[in-house]
């Protein structure tokens, strides 16, 4: 009886440090951090500040200040802010379709580099500044940006096939 033919489906573990796994999930960090840029730009305008206002209310936990975006001063911050982030996003994308396949583990690096640097800043001003729900919050931002980024890619496997008795086939 020959076995050339079975396949053997890598563990989870390992498909997750795949390249093509990780040129995926680029796409989820890059919604996760850009999709933040249009809810903030929505503040620039009173009469459309409400998205905002409940995100901003949100990050600020259970019983935090009450956020308006009535403030000219307020407006602009939340406008650079969102640009920011949907441009972030957007270079995320770029990054997975233009560099990924020739770097990937310096896009793979620069990526969690930044969001680190994001995440120790942003939760430090949200501590410092009375709202540590945020830095809570912030966890959950960074685990699900990073989540299998965390890890260096491996080239998908160039082993040859194996029997089940480990008898390597042409």
């Amino acid at each position: 009886m020959h076995y050339k033919n079975i396949q053997y489906e890598r563990p989870f573990r390992h498909r997750v440090r795949t390249q093509e796994f990780q040129k995926t999930w680029l796409i989820i960090t890059a919604v996760v951090v850009g999709s933040f840029g249009p809810v903030f730009s929505l503040a620039t305008q009173q009469s459309t500040a409400g998205p905002s206002e409940w995100t901003l209310n949100l990050l600020n936990g259970p019983g935090g200040d009450t956020e308006t975006f009535a403030d000219g001063t307020t407006q602009f911050l939340t406008a650079l802010t969102g640009g920011f982030l949907f441009g972030w996003g957007i270079t995320i994308l770029c990054l997975r379709a233009w560099v990924f396949d020739a770097a990937p583990d310096g896009v793979r690096r620069s990526i969690v580099t930044g969001l680190m640097a994001w995440f120790t800043l942003d939760s430090i001003g949200s501590v410092t500044s009375g709202n540590p729900w945020n830095a809570l919050f912030n966890i959950l931002v960074l685990t699900s940006a990073i989540g299998p980024l965390w890890f260096h890619t491996q080239e998908p496997s160039r082993e040859p096939d194996r029997t089940p008795t480990g008898h390597t086939t042409p």
